[in-house]
C-alpha cells in the first residue's frame, strides 16, 4: 500500500524513491510486523484468557508440562494478523506471487483455525477429523499448483531444481501438481508437529523465513541469479517482503511465547507458517533445499512416522517418546535446553542453505 502511496511521489520528493529498494521495504516489514505484534499482544492474550480458551495437556505427556493446563491457545491470530498487515503495508500488491503466498497463509490458517475452534471451544477430543483437515490442506495446495501451473506465466513452473546441481533441472510435466501438495501440506504438518515446546516452532520458523529472505533475494535477482547458476524467477523478489514480515511476525510472538509461555499458537499459527513456508519454497523453485532450511521441522516428523510405523510392527517404541523434542525431556534435558539447541541446529541449517546456492 504505502509502495503504490508514496513510491509514485518520487518526483515531487526524491526521498520517497527508496520505496522502489526492497530491502527497504523488507525491513520496513519486519519492523511493522513486530510493532502490530506488541500493540495486539497484550489484549489479544487477555481477550484468549477471557474465552478461556486453554491448552489441553496430555496426561501421558512430560509431567513438567502439566503447569501449561489452560494457557490460552489460538496465538496464530496475533501472528497472521502481524503477518498480513505488514505484507499488505510494504508489498507491490500487483505481484502475484504476494497474493499466491496470502492465500496459502490464510487458507492453511483458517483449517488451523476450524480445526483449534472444534478442539478449545466446541471441546471436541480430536477437532478435525483426520480426512477433513488433509482434504483442506490438498484442496488448498492444488489451487496453488494449478495457478502457479496455468496461469502464472512461468513455463519454468513444473522443473525442479537441485541442490548443489548448477544446470541440473527437473520437469515433473504431470507430476507437478502431486509433488505442490505434498510439500505444502508437509511443510504445515511439520511445523504443526514441531510446535510442542514455548518458543521452539516459532523460533525455528523465524530462522527459516531469515534464510528464505536471502534464498528468494538472490533468486528474484536476475544478475545474482545467473552469476550462482539458479533458477532466476521474475517478480519472486518481492518474497522478500513476506519472508521480512514473517520474521517480524515471528520475533514478536516468540516474546510472549518464550519459556515460561503466555499464549500458544495452536494449529492457527502452525498450519499457516508451515504453509506459507512450503508455498514460498514451491514459488521459488526451492524444494527441496527447504529440507535443509527446515531439517529440525523434517526430524520431528522422521521421529514421529519411526516411532509410529516401529511400534505397529515390532512392539516397540525408538524414541522414549515423539516428536523428538519430547524424548529429549525425557531423558533429562530442561525443556530451556532442548529448545536452544534445536535452534543453533536450524541456524546451521539455514547457513548451509545459504550456502549451497554458491556450491554448484
Amino acid at each position: 500500500m504505502l509502495y503504490h502511496l508514496l513510491y509514485p511521489l518520487r518526483d515531487a520528493f526524491f526521498g520517497f524513491n527508496v520505496f522502489r529498494y526492497i530491502t527497504f521495504r523488507s525491513a520496513g516489514a519486519v519492523l511493522t510486523a513486530l510493532i502490530v505484534s506488541f500493540l495486539l499482544g497484550p489484549s489479544m492474550i487477555a481477550w484468549l484468557r477471557r474465552l478461556k480458551v486453554g491448552q489441553q495437556v496430555r496426561d501421558d505427556g512430560p509431567k513438567t508440562h502439566l503447569s501449561k493446563q489452560g494457557t490460552p491457545t489460538m496465538g496464530g491470530l496475533l501472528i497472521i494478523a502481524a503477518l498480513v498487515s505488514s505484507v499488505l503495508l510494504w508489498s507491490d500488491l500487483t505481484n502475484k506471487y504476494v497474493w499466491v503466498v496470502l492465500f496459502a497463509t490464510l487458507a492453511f490458517g483458517g483449517i488451523g483455525f476450524w480445526d483449534d475452534y472444534l478442539k478449545v471451544v466446541k471441546k471436541r477430543s480430536t477437532g478435525l477429523r483426520a480426512y477433513q483437515k488433509f482434504g483442506l490442506q490438498v484442496a488448498a495446495s492444488l489451487v496453488v499448483g494449478l495457478f502457479l501451473y496455468h496461469f502464472s506465466g512461468d513455463r519454468t513452473a513444473t522443473f525442479l531444481s537441485v541442490p548443489f546441481m548448477k544446470s541440473l533441472l527437473i520437469d515433473l510435466g504431470w507430476f507437478y501438481l502431486p509433488f505442490v501438495a505434498v510439500v505444502i501440506v508437509g511443510s504445515s504438518n511439520a511445523v504443526n508437529l514441531t510446535d510442542g515446546l514455548d518458543g521452539l516452532a516459532i523460533g525455528l520458523v523465524g530462522i527459516a523465513a531469515a534464510a528464505n529472505a536471502v534464498i528468494v533475494y538472490l533468486g528474484g535477482n536476475k544478475i545474482i541469479a545467473d552469476y550462482l547458476k539458479i533458477l532466476y524467477i521474475s517478480g519472486s523478489g518481492e518474497l522478500v517482503i513476506f519472508c521480512g514480515a514473517m520474521i517480524g511476525a515471528s520475533l514478536g510472538f516468540l516474546w510472549y511465547n518464550t519459556h515460561p509461555a503466555e499464549v500458544f499458537m495452536g494449529d492457527v499459527g502452525s498450519l499457516s507458517l508451515g504453509g506459507a513456508l512450503g508455498t514460498l519454497a514451491v514459488v521459488t523453485k526451492h524444494e527441496l533445499i527447504l529440507i535443509v532450511v527446515g531439517g529440525i521441522f523434517v526430524m520431528e516428523t522422521v521421529s514421529v512416522a519411526l516411532q509410529v510405523a516401529s511400534y505397529k510392527l515390532r512392539g516397540k517404541r525408538i524414541f522414549r517418546m515423539a516428536p523428538i523434542h519430547h524424548h529429549f525431556e525425557q531423558i533429562g534435558w530442561p525443556e530451556s535446553k532442548v529448545i536452544v539447541r534445536f535452534w543453533i541446529i536450524g541456524i546451521i541449517l539455514a547457513l548451509i542453505s545459504i550456502g549451497s546456492l554458491k556450491l554448484r
